[in-house]
């Protein structure tokens, strides 16, 4: 009965375990402002890097958290984006493929 039990908690143990680290993932796959794709789109990770001359669409106020392709809440740092695959992008950043979420 001991070695059940044991069994049990070193897999619950386990399991929270690799779903800690799979909640973490995403700032590990981030887009960077330099990738092919983030240059196509405009992406910065940082919305005050944006060349509104570039992009005069941007308006105060846009960024990935805000936006419809941005997969996490308001609240996360980072998370998957649909314009880019499903690669992370920060929560603070913008790309001109940005639609308001609503």
């Amino acid at each position: 009965m001991f070695n059940k039990r044991r069994s049990f908690i070193i897999s619950v143990a386990g399991s929270l375990a690799s779903g800690f680290a799979l909640a973490q993932k995403p700032s590990q796959n981030l887009v960077l402002d330099s990738d092919p794709s983030a240059i196509a789109l405009g992406y910065v990770s940082d919305v005050k890097k944006i060349d509104t001359n570039k992009f005069p669409q941007y308006a105060l106020g846009q960024n990935c958290a805000v936006c419809t392709l941005f997969q996490g809440t308001a609240k996360d740092t980072d998370a998957p984006c649909l314009a880019f695959g499903g690669k992370a992008v920060t929560s603070k950043g913008w790309c001109s493929a940005w639609v308001k979420k609503g």
